[in-house]
């Protein structure tokens, strides 16, 4: 019995040589705290870009809100030019400004001659609007027309300030084919 008791103790004491005691075990506890400093590092670091990349995508979400506001903007902005660049709303505010079609052009050459027979612009009466109490009373060229008032206008109280104290009418908006 002895022998085995020799055995035994050799045995224990090999494997007590293998598990540490007490004065081995101080030297985990820096290698246990760098593992949880880096786990609990790289956790926080992680919870900061998801919130970064929250961020960005709450405004890149705005961004592009108030992109497509600008752009239902500028194509109203476009369809009320186009409307008012139609050649039936630019006669008809041309005539609300007093101005009449020309004649036929006369064109100056280089030399100083003229070109074709130039003509006084008279004011016709309008197709596209009937003709107001106002214009009846002055006759089919009006006040508003310079060549035709001359300087003595027959009617003092007409001027072209009257004609526009009436707000322009616009034209509703059409479709260009754009």
């Amino acid at each position: 019995m002895t022998r085995t008791a020799e055995q035994m103790k050799g045995r224990a004491g090999r494997l007590a040589r293998l598990m540490p005691s007490g004065p081995n075990t101080a030297a985990r506890t820096p290698f246990v705290l760098l593992v949880v400093l880096l786990l609990a590092g790289g956790l926080i670091s992680l919870l900061l870009l998801n919130s970064a990349l929250n961020e960005g995508s709450f405004r890149l979400s705005k961004l592009k809100r108030d992109t497509t506001e600008l752009t239902d903007e500028q194509q109203a902005l476009q369809r009320d030019v186009d409307s008012y660049s139609e050649p039936d709303a630019l006669e008809r505010r041309a005539r609300e400004l007093g101005m009449v079609p020309g004649g036929s052009p006369a064109f100056l050459d280089p030399d100083g001659t003229v070109r074709g027979v130039p003509e006084r612009a008279t004011a016709q009466p309008s197709p596209l609007t009937p003709p107001e109490p106002d214009e009846s009373a002055d006759g089919p060229t009006g006040p508003a027309s310079p060549s035709a008032s001359g300087p003595t206008s027959p009617s003092p109280s007409a001027s072209p300030a009257t004609a526009s104290t009436t707000p322009p009418t616009t034209p509703p908006p059409t479709s260009s084919g754009r």
